[in-house]
């Protein structure tokens, strides 16, 4: 008799994509990219990242993030929370080195606090949790378009002598990486966006191909240098335990916050989820750019973050669909729509 094969709980989602960048990472362990094939996987990795920024502004309707600006205070309240509350946390962590964090390890944290706010999983637990879905699209939007810009300037300036910085040379490649082809990809959208569209599959493995791609480059160059060496078990739970609180506190000021300022059920349900959440697909590709070679370890604190804020945003969304399951919050989704955006949450590459 066949024993049924054991299944992880609904409200315990992990992440497929997750698991292929810790695939990546063994694999970046046991073969890191040397020599010239360091050189061939830096140049792949530069290309691909410029690919992704492509894609993104290509991708992005600027018409449709404008059309929702008469929900100005809500987007003020998001960007509020993702660009100055999360950095003003992460300065405030400084305290915890050499305590509980490494300098690495806190350079990372402080990264991830700057990244945008996801777009694809916060508009998936925003419709699954029955909030205004059409604010939490426009929300993860505005906030991917100020990223682009702002979170290279915020890394400049709260990361200076912690393993970031400007230079001319790390501003000639932010903007020559990011910034450039993701305003060509904006441009060129009116022509392109129908095939972008009827490719949206293979588009998104290409997309999860590269971000793969930037993740080998960066955790070899880690594994030549012996950077690893800094980082023990020990210190790997200090940063899961903060990035729990970390992520406890925005979830309660996005919410109880929200609440306070006034804001209807279905919009406070729209800035607690994309108000406290951050991108791993725009955080690793501007990693691999301002760290170079330390990205491998700049990048741990953000890719445990995405997959804890995953797992506890699951269960939040369900308990607000449970607490008034007739909601029907403006532009909350149908049900179907709930149930197919949960499943781009668990298992896009965009989050």
């Amino acid at each position: 008799m066949r024993r049924p094969v054991p299944k992880l709980p609904s409200w315990l989602p992990v992440d497929g994509y997750i698991l292929a960048l810790v695939g990546t990472v063994a694999l970046a362990a046991l073969l890191p990219a040397r020599g010239p094939a360091a050189t061939v996987a830096e140049g792949a990795s530069t290309g691909a990242v410029a690919l992704l920024f492509f894609l993104y502004g290509a991708r992005l309707s600027t018409r449709e993030a404008m059309a929702g600006l008469r929900h100005w205070r809500l987007h003020l309240t998001v960007l509020a929370c993702t660009f100055v509350l999360f950095p003003v946390l992460g300065l405030a962590a400084r305290g915890l080195v050499p305590y509980v964090l490494t300098p690495a390890l806190y350079t990372g944290l402080l990264f991830l606090c700057l990244v945008p706010s996801t777009v694809q999983s916060s508009i998936a637990f925003t419709s699954l949790a029955r909030g205004n879905v059409a604010a939490a699209i426009c929300a993860g939007s505005f906030s991917s378009l100020v990223g682009i810009v702002v979170t290279p300037l915020l890394a400049g300036l709260v990361l200076h002598g912690d393993g970031g910085g400007f230079s001319a040379d790390s501003l000639l490649s932010i903007g020559g990486q990011l910034l450039l082809p993701f305003v060509a990809g904006q441009l060129l959208r009116r022509w392109i966006s129908g095939f972008l569209l009827r490719h949206k599959k293979v588009l998104g493995y290409v997309d999860r191909g590269s971000i793969l791609l930037v993740v080998y480059t960066a955790f070899s160059a880690g594994m030549v240098q012996g950077i690893w060496h800094q980082v023990s078990t020990l210190r790997l739970l200090c940063l899961l335990g903060v990035e729990a609180v970390l992520l406890a506190v925005m979830l309660t000021v996005t919410s109880y916050g929200s609440k306070r300022l006034g804001f209807a059920r279905a919009d406070r349900i729209a800035i607690t989820f994309a108000g406290s959440k951050k991108s791993l697909a725009a955080g690793l590709p501007m990693a691999s750019v301002l760290f170079g070679a330390q990205a491998g370890l700049m990048v741990l604190p953000l890719m445990l973050f995405h997959q804890m804020q995953l797992m506890v945003c699951a269960v939040l969304a369900k308990r607000f669909a449970a607490a008034e399951p007739a909601a029907t919050g403006s532009g909350a989704g149908s049900t179907g729509e709930a149930e197919a955006a949960a499943g781009v949450a668990v298992s896009g590459a965009r989050g």
